[in-house]
């Protein structure tokens, strides 16, 4: 008697951010690179922003190509029956859609860099601040985000 295994439903986890440019759209391509036999990840924000070319080239420096992903309202997905939202800005924590409240809601901040980079003292500093919250990021993605999930 063959036991047939029941196939794996991913889960479906949303990365909401402010512009949906940076933060949100490293998340998602950590998400794929490292789960993405078992979740499916999406991005998404309150207002969109455009990729961040920054955010790109940095992901693409960790061997991860996000240069095909683009960035969305959150509206876009009401018709996904989401699992986990991880808002990863404090805006889009304070101003998540109400749509998005049925599924489990998690906030984990983590810094602006295109805030940061204005804020450098050179283009090293700038880049230095990518590499340093996709770091944090890529962590918490690969860490973290399989005890989160429902």
């Amino acid at each position: 008697m063959h036991l047939r295994k029941k196939p794996m439903t991913k889960k479906n986890v949303l990365f909401l951010c402010t512009g949906n440019s940076c933060r949100s759209q490293m998340a998602e391509g950590w998400a794929k690179h490292f789960h993405g036999d078992t979740i499916e990840a999406y991005s998404a924000g309150i207002e969109t922003h455009g990729m961040n070319p920054h955010a790109i080239a940095m992901m693409k420096e960790a061997g991860v190509d996000i240069s095909s992903q683009s960035s969305k309202l959150a509206d876009s997905l009401s018709k996904v029956p989401l699992d986990l939202v991880i808002t990863v800005c404090g805006h889009a924590d304070e101003n998540c859609p109400s749509f998005l409240t049925k599924a489990k809601r998690v906030h984990v901040g983590f810094d602006d860099p295109p805030r940061l980079a204005k804020e450098a003292a050179s283009e090293k500093e700038a880049f230095d601040a990518y590499r340093r919250v996709r770091d944090e990021i890529r962590d918490f993605i690969r860490d973290r985000l399989p005890d989160l999930l429902p």
